[in-house]
C-alpha cells in the first residue's frame, strides 16, 4: 500500500515526525508531497526553500521519497504516485470531503483519511513552526 503525506514542513518538529510514522505504519511506502512556497497562502510562507525543504523530509528514515509539489494544480503528484491513501495532518486546513470529490473527478481511487494528533511527552515540547519561530524570537531576537 502507498500513503501520501503532504505540507509545509518548514521547521520540522515532533509532530511531523508523529505524523510521518503513522503514515509509514499504514503502508509499504510512504510518499510526502512538500508544498511550494509559491502555493502557501493559508499561512505564512515558509522560510526555507522548497528543494531544502523536500531534501529533510526526504532525508528520514520513514520517508521512502519526498517530493515537491506542482506549481499549478496539487493532484499532479497525486496522479504520478498513484496513492491507496492520501494521510492529512490531524489539524490540516483541507476538508476531507472536497479532497475525495477531487479525487472522484479525476477517477482518482484513494482513500482520505486523517492523522491523530501527538500528545506532549514532556513540559515545554513544542508542535508547530509557528511556535517555534516564536520562541527563536524571543529568545534570539
Amino acid at each position: 500500500m502507498r500513503v501520501v503525506a503532504q505540507g509545509t514542513f518548514d521547521i520540522l518538529h515532533p509532530g511531523h515526525l508523529h505524523y510521518f510514522r503513522e503514515g509509514k505504519a499504514m503502508g509499504e511506502e510512504l510518499h510526502v508531497i512538500i508544498a511550494r512556497r509559491s502555493n502557501v497562502t493559508h499561512k505564512d510562507q515558509p522560510v526555507l526553500p522548497d528543494r531544502q525543504r523536500r531534501d529533510m523530509v526526504g532525508a528520514l528514515d520513514m520517508v521512502d521519497q519526498a517530493h515537491l509539489g506542482h506549481t499549478e494544480d496539487i493532484f499532479v503528484p497525486i496522479e504520478r504516485i498513484d496513492p491507496d491513501i492520501i494521510l492529512l495532518g490531524h489539524d490540516q486546513h483541507h476538508d476531507e470531503s472536497d479532497i475525495e470529490a477531487a479525487l472522484a473527478d479525476r477517477g482518482i481511487d484513494c482513500s482520505v483519511e486523517r492523522a491523530s494528533e501527538r500528545e506532549p511527552q514532556y513540559n515545554g515540547e513544542l508542535f508547530s513552526t509557528g511556535q517555534i519561530i516564536d520562541r527563536i524570537c524571543t529568545e534570539r531576537c
